[in-house]
């Protein structure tokens, strides 16, 4: 199987945040935000650092939850 992508945004106002990464790398990715949180020369706030990081811990798991079959029905046929 491929190796699956990731992706977190956040906009505020004309400045965009783009986050790319994959599985193994989400802890880097975690640390990542504590770090440019941290950077007085990035507009990023401790409290987006806290959404960053629980949107990509909400993504690990809504991965790891199997998600049900949908419920196929068909209308009864008309002859």
């Amino acid at each position: 199987m491929a190796n699956e992508l990731n992706v977190l945004a956040l906009i505020k106002g004309t400045e965009h945040y783009i986050f790319v990464y994959d599985d193994q790398s989400r802890p880097n990715l975690i640390d990542n935000f504590r770090d440019l949180a941290a950077d007085p020369t990035v507009n990023l706030s401790w409290f987006d650092a806290t959404v960053l990081t629980t949107k990509a811990r909400e993504q690990a798991l809504m991965e790891s939850t199997p998600m049900p079959a949908p419920e196929v029905t068909f209308p009864a046929a008309r002859f």
